[in-house]
């Protein structure tokens, strides 16, 4: 009996949802049992860090490959088989400076997604997070180049990222930039603008359709952050709101661009380069998409092949901020 018992309980323990049309996707399905265990049972000491929609968990394979485990409620049954060829897709590409997503796993209402253990977590704590060490100028410069190399292989793959952000930035045991896909790219509503709130590009907001040109828009918020070490939008939708975009450009118009920069980086950065990515980030982020370069355009900027065009900072689209409080109260 006690033995019948441990058997029925030891099934339901580590019972999957499998069905037949995920044969074909093979090696990238992981059992439920191996994550269990590579876990410790999904103990809250494995936990690495807490995402809008679940937890992530570090964890070491039976071939002590070290991974992490993101693990995400499913709300909708319908959308799965969508939801899993997306994963399978991303499953495919190949580049140094995004984050492998190596395979996932199904339960009942739930989805588990398994990665390559980024150690140093995201950059987002590293900017805005008093807890975590400065980043040196030069980590920053070395990490922004990481993430426009590894945005430019997606758009040459015709594969849009549509949540570029400092969450979404992880980095690994070298403090290189990875770019994650996060969660939100798993969302169960085709039809729902992917983003974050003050990310998004007008754009979208207007016709909801993907382009490029939106994750080019992402990118300039996220160069900003990187030398500004100030978050894009700070308290979205009240009056007191501290909008980036705005205090880059009034620092560039008393002819202190320089002094937007993070007080912390005090004199460690190359001024030519803090110029570049300062403006650089405005011009991605202009109002008109066809105003703003490709990411080919900009690799080449980030890597001294190209000149930045001059432009003053009252150029019209410049300066313009995307209207957060529409975002929230009207979603495409």
């Amino acid at each position: 009996m006690g033995a019948a018992f441990r058997s029925l309980y030891g099934k339901t323990k580590y019972e999957e949802v499998q069905e037949e049309w995920e044969e074909d996707y093979g090696p990238q399905r992981f059992s439920y049992k191996a994550l269990y265990k590579a876990t410790k049972g999904f103990k809250d000491s494995e936990v690495v860090r807490t995402e809008a929609n679940g937890m992530v968990y570090r964890g070491k394979l039976s071939s002590n490959a070290q991974i992490a485990v993101k693990r995400v409620s499913l709300d909708m049954d319908q959308e799965t088989k969508h939801i899993v060829s997306q994963i399978v897709g991303i499953g495919k590409l190949r580049h140094k400076n995004l984050v492998q997503l190596l395979g996932y796993c199904r339960r009942k209402g739930e989805l588990l997604l398994v990665y390559d253990y980024m150690p140093y977590g995201n950059l987002d704590d590293f900017l805005f997070n008093g807890e975590k060490p400065n980043l040196s100028w030069s980590k920053r410069f070395h990490i922004i180049k990481g993430v426009a190399s590894a945005l430019l292989y997606l758009h040459d793959q015709v594969f849009l990222h549509r949540d570029v952000k400092a969450a979404n930035v992880l980095l690994d045991e070298d403090l290189n930039g990875r770019l994650d896909f996060g969660l939100s790219r798993f969302g169960t509503n085709r039809n729902h603008v992917l983003g974050s709130v003050g990310y998004v590009a007008p754009e979208l907001i207007i016709t909801g359709m993907p382009m490029t040109k939106a994750d080019v828009y992402a990118f300039g918020a996220l160069l900003l952050e990187v030398a500004c070490g100030r978050m894009f939008i700070e308290s979205p939708g009240k009056p007191e709101e501290f909008n980036l975009v705005s205090w880059v450009c009034q620092c560039w118009k008393r002819g202190n661009l320089i002094g937007a920069r993070d007080a912390r980086l005090v004199g460690d950065y190359v001024q030519d380069e803090m110029e570049i990515v300062l403006k650089l980030g405005l011009i991605c982020l202009q109002y008109n998409p066809e105003d703003r370069p490709s990411m080919s355009q900009v690799v080449k900027y980030l890597e001294g092949h190209d000149v930045l065009p001059e432009i003053p900072p009252d150029t019209p689209g410049i300066g313009i901020p995307t209207p957060y409080n529409e975002v929230l109260a009207n979603p495409v």
